[in-house]
């Protein structure tokens, strides 16, 4: 295998800013439709359509006039008319990185043939492998990745990617250059091919559509990511995974364009409206949402000054991230099952847990595992696809919901395809491994996900 593996650790932090796009606003029907003649009435006020939302009442407008709101609220049928919010969802370059030739990796001891499984401890952790035992391995299942751009020819996730599209505007769903890609990571944890060559996904056999909503500097809009929603839905999907989330203050406290401080407490009800029609829509039409729980060690219990959007919204299953501490230094005996550093938690916020991997390890001495000699705190974080055409160590909740889903994706496939977002929930559920206290908690929801259990319990 002539590849490179890299490792990096996200910085944990939420977004660093929540700004109003100057010329960009949201307009709200009254009901699940759009006013008749809605594209007209907006150009005769001096705005542009960028996207429609039909099935949900939603359209997001462009305009350089200064009383385009005010002036928009008088169209009839028109419920709000708010600014589109552009949030910092993760920056790219708070990651830090090793490279490491992977020529020499031995085999998998357990004898997977895909070369860099033994560094897989996440799905081990969620007892992957045996549930592909079962033959449960995602066949027939669409899967929706809403992230940054992705490298579609990398050799582990070519063969089973059906469709891209980039809502960006003027970027493309490749990411700029052949470096880390945060969407290409996503991706290859929910499903990289089984083929022998590097990871394998926890559904190695689902289909993937990969649709572009966060720029290639990780910022993005919430229009942007509501019409990732929606395709996603227009194009069959089964599972739609965001591993991106901002905490949207309740206060309503924004920036502007020039980073002045604006006050504007309805326009956080108005997107919160927003949004919750477009997660009730998908999840009506038989799609299940699983969102990060976000990096930011917020507690949530305790916290209430904002809200994490998209994790904590209606019908969205929120993930947060468990990880061990020095697996490499005790490969037998160490927690798979720690709780992430950096995590968010509360009751009310987390409804499952899995592997997202975690660099608290407070030693820098080299451990060794299956030939490969890196500091042992590399290899407590996730690996998975990540640059063109090799791989990644990264640690987030980013990491933790693609596990959750690709489990999701394994109930789903196992059940012959389209089930009820709430009968995939309740799967999971029931067979999540509850290892924190008895029943939800702060820190693992419902449990850590079990991929064994939740296919074999659903084929009984």
């Amino acid at each position: 295998m002539n590849a490179e593996a890299t490792s990096a650790l996200l910085d944990g932090s939420e977004n660093s800013s929540v700004r109003f796009k100057s010329n960009d606003y949201i307009i709200i029907s009254s009901s699940s439709s759009l006013p008749a003649d809605l594209e007209g009435q907006i150009k005769s006020l001096n705005g542009k359509i960028t996207g429609q939302m039909k099935k949900v009442g939603i359209a997001t407008v462009s305009s350089t006039d200064a009383d385009f709101a005010e002036k928009a609220r008088k169209i009839k049928g028109v419920s709000s008319v708010i600014r589109d919010v552009e949030i910092q969802w993760y920056n790219p370059e708070s990651f830090k990185t090793a490279e490491v030739d992977a020529t020499n990796i031995n085999p998998a001891s357990t004898g997977d043939s895909n070369p860099f499984f033994a560094f897989q401890w996440g799905a081990t952790a969620i007892q992957a492998p045996a549930a592909w035992n079962t033959g449960a391995r995602g066949k027939g299942v669409k899967v929706a990745v809403l992230d940054s751009g992705f490298h579609l020819d990398h050799p582990d996730l070519k063969d089973n990617i059906i469709y891209s599209k980039s809502f960006v505007p003027g970027e493309t769903v490749r990411p700029v250059g052949t470096g880390f890609s945060h969407g290409t990571h996503v991706a290859g944890t929910i499903a990289a091919a089984d083929n022998n060559l590097g990871v394998i996904g926890i559904a190695p056999e689902a289909s993937l559509i990969l649709l572009k909503v966060l720029g290639d500097s990780g910022s993005g809009s919430f229009g942007w990511m509501m019409e990732g929603i929606m395709h996603a839905v227009e194009q069959e999907a089964d599972v739609i995974n965001m591993s991106l989330g901002a905490y949207l203050p309740r206060n309503g406290k924004y920036l502007d364009e020039n980073g002045n401080v604006i006050n504007d407490t309805k326009a956080t009800q108005e997107l919160l409206v927003a949004i919750t029609r477009v997660t009730n829509y998908a999840t009506q039409q038989g799609v299940t949402i699983i969102s990060s729980a976000g990096n930011s060690a917020i507690d949530g219990n305790s916290d209430k000054s904002g809200i994490s959007i998209p994790a904590g919204m209606p019908n969205v299953i929120s993930i947060s991230s468990t990880a061990p501490s020095g697996w490499a230094a005790n490969l037998l005996g160490a927690d798979l099952d720690g709780v992430a550093s950096y995590t968010n938690y509360g009751t009310p916020d987390v409804t499952f847990a899995a592997p997202g991997g975690d660099s608290r390890y407070p030693g820098n001495e080299n451990g060794v595992i299956a030939g490969l000699v890196r500091p042992v705190w590399v290899f407590d974080m996730i690996l998975s696809t990540g640059t063109a055409t090799s791989y990644n160590w990264v640690a987030g909740t980013s990491m933790a919901s693609p596990h959750a889903a690709g489990v999701a994706a394994l109930i789903i496939g196992q059940n012959g395809g389209k089930m009820h977002p709430k009968q995939v929930e309740a799967a999971m559920r029931a067979s999540a491994d509850d290892l924190g206290k008895t029943g939800r908690d702060p820190y693992y929801g419902y449990g850590r996900v079990n991929a064994f259990k939740a296919v074999t319990a659903t084929i009984q």
